[in-house]
């Protein structure tokens, strides 16, 4: 079901398109709808949340994505082993953790969980 004025759906551009689906299949578990050489679906019980585009670069600096997370020390290994880049540390903040990173094509993502 949609939600008016909801966030429906969040698409990163990537560099490289099988490194990025390696990237996010091992460091979240996600999985992908192949749409040719330079799309991929984010795949969602029901449906898709979001997608990766193909680009020649990717600019950094825009909306912050955050990813929830259940055991937050967990993702953040997984991001670690799965080729990330940890661009804040672990932090304390009103109601829970969170930490931030970068993925192989550049793009900046945190990850939270409650306290």
């Amino acid at each position: 079901m949609h939600v008016h004025h909801a966030i429906d759906y969040i698409e990163f551009c990537v560099t490289d398109m099988a490194q990025a689906k390696a990237f996010y299949a091992a460091a979240f578990g996600w999985e992908f709808n192949d749409y040719g050489p330079g799309y991929a679906g984010i795949q969602k019980p029901g449906g898709e949340a979001g997608g990766l585009r193909l680009a020649a670069e990717v600019s950094t600096g825009g909306p912050l994505a955050i990813l929830y997370s259940v055991d937050l020390e967990r993702s953040l290994a997984s991001v670690l082993e799965a080729g990330g880049r940890i661009t804040m540390e672990p932090f304390d903040f009103p109601g829970g953790r969170r930490f931030q990173f970068q993925d192989p094509s550049g793009n900046e993502l945190a990850v939270w969980s409650e306290k």
